[in-house]
């Protein structure tokens, strides 16, 4: 079987993804037809593909990836000749349309700056998302929610749960291109069953500030710097209701963005020291993963990735042999982190709190600090040229 045959016979696992109303709870409700992608890919291109085919047998002189969601194909490689050739041998398996260089694929716009940077957004989708609600032209406001806000589970119940639900699910397929949001939306996720009032307030509040931002997007320089630099926080104990602490961290490869996260942290942390460091070993475990897809395409790291944390404590437990009493409970973390930093994988590094990119993560902040970390999170305003 050649591999053009071998993407053909991908293509059932393909439709399989878009017969995914079909599956049943309880059934097989968890399960994924086709292998899933994760959204952050090197040089930030989160587009979230279904299907990730690498062919290098068929083109030995060069690489060449295909990514393709149902029937959204998206072809880069390191040679224009061999793109040209792999796309007229697909149209003689599959009826083509060549749409040229990507402007639009998924919801996400791709336009160059005219210093030739790169800026992926959702403009049309944020927009689209405020018509179902009836907020284009709503109030703009700077934050995407209030500084110090703590949402809980007491309150009058929002009357339209389905409707909350529908929304928050689409301000979590925009965070592909804003990770500014990233911790708002996740606030206003962890209450999906039963939605309040407060809550709904607190999406809309989400909504109100992407009305005045929707031409934001992420910002992407050609670059020869392919370092993995990594900042990771926590906020300890920050949930009202269970007190569990939540972990955020971004990841750079030389100055591009390229990963991020913001999630509550699964089991509780008796100190800031314990949340900061289970926060570490999850940015650890991605910067591991984003190595291996690196070297996979042909990116080996010429030096370990660097981890910036902006607590001293944990710091130094990162790089000290010693297990102590009060650190046992996490330890299989403990260990994962020593582990690499021994052997040199990575190098841990103490940075201020002024400087922790990853803060815009994991709290509410005020005005001034939000637009200080989204800057350096690479998010500028590009105006749509349509």
């Amino acid at each position: 079987m050649d591999i053009y045959e071998q993407i053909a016979y991908s293509s059932y696992k393909v439709r399989l993804v878009a017969k995914g109303f079909h599956q049943r709870e309880g059934l097989d409700y968890g399960e994924d037809f086709s292998p899933v992608a994760k959204p952050a890919t090197p040089e930030g291109y989160s587009l979230g593909s279904n299907l990730v085919c690498k062919l290098e047998k068929a083109f030995p002189l060069s690489t060449i990836y295909l990514l393709a969601y149902v029937d959204d194909i998206l072809v880069t490689g390191s040679a224009s000749n061999e793109i040209d050739r792999l796309i007229v041998n697909l149209n003689k398996v599959f009826t083509l349309k060549d749409l040229g260089e990507m402007s639009f694929s998924l919801g996400i716009e791709a336009e160059r700056t005219v210093t030739g940077s790169l800026v992926l957004k959702q403009t049309k989708y944020i927009r689209d998302l405020l018509k179902r609600v009836d907020m284009v032209s709503a109030k703009a406001i700077p934050t995407p929610m209030i500084s110090n806000l703590k949402l809980t589970t007491s309150g009058a119940v929002f009357d339209e749960p389905s409707l909350y639900r529908s929304i928050v699910g689409g301000l979590q397929y925009a965070t592909i291109t804003r990770p500014d949001i990233a911790f708002a939306v996740n606030e206003v996720s962890q209450f999906l069953h039963t939605p309040l009032e407060q809550h709904w307030k607190a999406v809309k509040r989400i909504l109100r500030y992407l009305a005045g931002t929707s031409d934001m997007g992420l910002e992407f320089n050609k670059s020869e710097d392919f370092r993995i630099l990594a900042f990771s926080d926590s906020d300890w104990a920050a949930n009202p209701v269970d007190r569990k602490s939540t972990t955020g961290y971004c990841v750079f490869l030389g100055s591009n963005l390229i990963s991020w996260s913001s999630r509550k942290q699964v089991s509780m942390s008796r100190s800031s020291t314990e949340a900061k460091f289970r926060a570490l070993a999850d940015v650890m475990t991605n910067t591991m993963w984003l190595q291996k897809l690196l070297f996979e395409m042909h990116f080996p790291q010429d030096s370990s990735p660097t981890l910036f944390c902006d607590n001293q404590s944990t710091v130094l437990m990162s790089q000290n042999l010693i297990l102590y009493s009060r650190s046992k409970h996490f330890k299989i973390d403990l260990h994962f982190v020593r582990n690499k930093v021994v052997q040199q994988q990575a190098h841990v590094v103490h940075i201020p709190s002024f400087d922790q990119i990853a803060d815009v993560l994991t709290k509410p902040l005020s005005h001034d600090a939000f637009v200080r970390f989204r800057t350096k999170l690479r998010l500028v305003s590009q105006p749509s040229s349509v």
